[in-house]
């Protein structure tokens, strides 16, 4: 594997990992605003815990990325959330100017998701993966 490519797969790793950790870490400490935001979006009316579950749920994932450990699995996973809730704010993706521009900012981190699961088998600097992987060998 070239070098630039180990490197550039792992930047977007750890980049999309933050992404979703600082996610998960809102629902702990926002619970409340995040509660919203279900409710807003997907049409859940959820509780406290339950928000604080999917926020240590989503910090999990977010460790196993950033980790690069089970990667299909993991990587996979992180995409269809993504894709989920980018799905979710169709309608302000549709009139992206104003208040929705910040909106947009979903499209790119999803291509992101997309090309690191597309390329999960080439990531391998600093993953948890290629290390167990080498060591059976």
């Amino acid at each position: 594997m070239d070098k630039e490519l180990g490197i550039s797969l792992w930047l977007l790793r750890v980049g999309l990992g933050l992404f979703l950790l600082l996610f998960g870490l809102d629902k702990l400490v926002a619970t409340d605003a995040a509660a919203s935001i279900f409710a807003q979006y997907y049409g859940l009316h959820l509780s406290g815990a339950a928000m604080y579950a999917a926020g240590v749920l989503e910090i999990a994932l977010a460790l196993a990325i950033l980790a690069g450990v089970w990667r299909t699995w993991s990587y996979g996973l992180g995409f269809v959330l993504h894709l989920v809730s980018t799905l979710a704010t169709f309608r302000e993706l549709l009139m992206p100017f104003g208040d929705n521009h910040m909106y947009l900012a979903a499209l790119p981190v999803l291509a992101g998701f997309a090309c690191l699961f597309l390329l999960r088998k080439r990531d391998n600097l600093w993953s948890l993966d290629a290390r167990r992987a080498g060591s059976r060998r």
